[in-house]
């Protein structure tokens, strides 16, 4: 059968395939309507696909020429999508999982576990894993600029990061007008020198970071004691400034680009591939957050050549059946596809990954049997999307490339 042949539309290998899956599920007890997306499941069921799907080294490779769980919504995903090949998961044991970054110079992958204070390696040659820092500072999301060099927005010191190429660290910004920074979250690169971040209040709290000295707003109560596990010498801080994302200006200066009124809680970003775009995702409430809240949107500027923005307005909701596939990490392909991470919370079958077009159309989804934090393109071609999803690391080959550096 010819590569044309099995892209039929009428009678397509994906299309027969997917239509004996959901006939499948239909007939399934207690996951049918999930596996059917049409709405969240009464309960969490303990798999995606029938039969229970094993997706560690160990288990059973797929017999599908399309992987099961890589859906295409929209008939345009198929040209992005990549057969024959399937979700890999290639590490597990984390408490979470977080800001994926490819190297291609070094060609591995570094994430973050935030919560274990260290920040992980996958390397390309041979699948081997292992701790690239520790401590991390709790760091978040990582990137790399133009020059290769390391970026990480750390919690703990409420701080970015550049890790030099002789070894040396550069803080980059760790305040905005003589306040401190809340906990820097996702940082990318711009071809000018700049670097363009986000800066909730996440890491105000015990699992991710540490909370605000006492009388702080995640500790009003002064209860918690934020120099435990702590080196001697630690200070720790109190939030002293709204939700926004900033810029740092090649100069070192820091410009206030996107507020807290435009985009509460800001968490993931990313330019289009001619940065003439910038979206920004909107995320729910942190501790001791007194701001007005996001509510798990991803908005969208116009970049001016001023690096002003404009035209801000709603990407998309991701309200998807009926589901909240609540944003987080995001970045573009090639062609300015937003590919973003999704929490659906449990609705089993909904968390993973989200595909849209640069209108704001669904065009797929990757389903993963955890939360999905945060994703990026990497790859000796940067064709596989690397998924950091809750406890595990997972990734797919594409048939796209990935935009821009990290």
């Amino acid at each position: 059968m010819t590569r044309q042949q099995k892209r039929d539309p009428n009678v397509s290998r994906r299309t027969l395939v997917q239509g004996l899956a959901v006939t499948a599920a239909a007939g399934a007890t207690g996951i049918g309507s999930a596996l059917a997306q049409n709405a969240a499941p009464v309960g969490p069921p303990t798999t995606i696909t029938s039969p229970p799907r094993d997706f560690s080294p160990r288990g059973a490779p797929t017999t599908y020429f399309w992987d099961p769980d890589v859906i295409a919504v929209d008939p345009s995903f198929n040209d992005l999508a990549q057969p024959n090949t399937s979700i890999k998961r290639l590490y597990t044991g984390l408490l979470w999982a977080e800001g994926p970054a490819w190297s291609s110079q070094g060609r591995y992958l570094l994430w973050s576990d935030i919560p274990n204070n260290r920040q992980m390696r996958w390397s390309e040659d041979d699948g081997h894993v292992s701790v690239f820092r520790a401590p991390s500072n709790n760091s978040n999301g990582n990137s790399f600029d133009f020059q290769g060099r390391q970026l990480s927005c750390e919690h703990l010191t409420r701080r970015v990061t550049r890790y030099e190429h002789d070894g040396t660290a550069t803080v980059l910004a760790d305040s905005y007008n003589g306040k401190r920074l809340n906990s820097p979250n996702d940082i990318v690169a711009h071809p000018d020198g700049s670097y363009w971040f986000t800066d909730p209040p996440y890491g105000g709290q015990l699992y991710e970071g540490e909370p605000d000295a006492a009388s702080g707003p995640s500790n009003p109560a002064g209860k918690l004691n934020p120099r435990i596990g702590q080196p001697a010498g630690f200070v720790p801080g109190k939030r002293e400034l709204p939700t926004n994302c900033y810029r740092i200006d090649p100069s070192g200066r820091v410009d206030l680009v996107v507020t807290e009124d435009q985009v509460p809680d800001p968490n993931g970003l990313c330019f289009s591939p001619d940065y003439k775009k910038l979206y920004v995702v909107s995320t729910g409430k942190g501790p001791g957050d007194s701001g007005p809240g996001g509510k798990g949107d991803v908005f969208v500027f116009d970049v001016g050549t001023d690096n002003k923005l404009s035209n801000g307005k709603r990407f998309s909701d991701f309200m998807i059946d009926g589901v909240k596939c609540g944003p987080d990490g995001i970045r573009c392909d090639v062609n300015g596809n937003v590919w973003c991470s999704s929490n659906a919370g449990r609705a089993v079958g909904y968390s993973g990954v989200t595909v849209w077009s640069p209108d704001g159309k669904l065009l797929g989804r990757i389903r993963l049997p955890e939360v999905c934090g945060n994703i990026t393109f990497g790859g000796p071609k940067r064709n596989r999307l690397f998924m950091a999803a809750s406890q595990s690391l997972y990734a797919v080959y594409l048939a796209t490339q990935g935009a821009g550096p990290g």
